[in-house]
């Protein structure tokens, strides 16, 4: 019994870090552009976090696709976040700032939390510790590895609908 209840156990931990990739030391983030993410565009929301999640993405532009993001609990905003995906370097790369509700920023000012990418593979762009995954048309998945207070992190899958 204590046999099958490790394999169990250790096959949660392997599937639980499937989704996510990280960036590690020595590695270049591969080729790629924003015309291979586009599809990303558009009015997305979701539940997370015990709340809403929603997400606005542009078309790119300016070698960019903008976003914003707020989550909504229990009737009011938690936080917000602002960010883009940048073309740069034959590659891309996902930067962003959290607020709080009444718009103080989380990070110093000059501050960005920076994602590389890592691989893309099919319609899943994986960043550092945050992919993206297109399931259709009409419905994408976001898994983002969370820090924890207590040193450990834990990945959180947030699944959108196009609105």
């Amino acid at each position: 019994m204590k046999l099958i209840l490790l394999f169990f156990f250790s096959a949660t931990c392997l599937l639980h870090a499937q989704n996510t990739l990280s960036f590690k030391p020595g590695m270049t983030s591969p080729e790629s552009n924003l015309k291979n993410i586009e599809w990303l565009t558009g009015h997305w929301k979701g539940e997370a976090f015990g709340g809403i999640a929603e997400e606005i993405w542009s078309p790119p532009l300016g070698g960019v696709m903008m976003f914003s993001f707020r989550l909504v609990a229990d009737g009011a905003i938690s936080f917000y976040e602002f960010g883009h995906i940048l073309e740069t370097d034959g590659t891309l790369i996902l930067q962003l700032k959290h607020f709080n509700a009444d718009l103080s920023g989380w990070e110093e000012k000059e501050e960005t939390i920076d994602f590389k990418l890592v691989k893309e593979e099919g319609d899943r762009f994986y960043f550092d510790d945050f992919t993206i995954e297109r399931i259709s048309d009409k419905e994408i998945n976001m898994y983002v590895e969370v820090g924890e207070e207590d040193g450990t992190s834990n990945e959180v899958k947030f699944n959108y609908h196009r609105q």
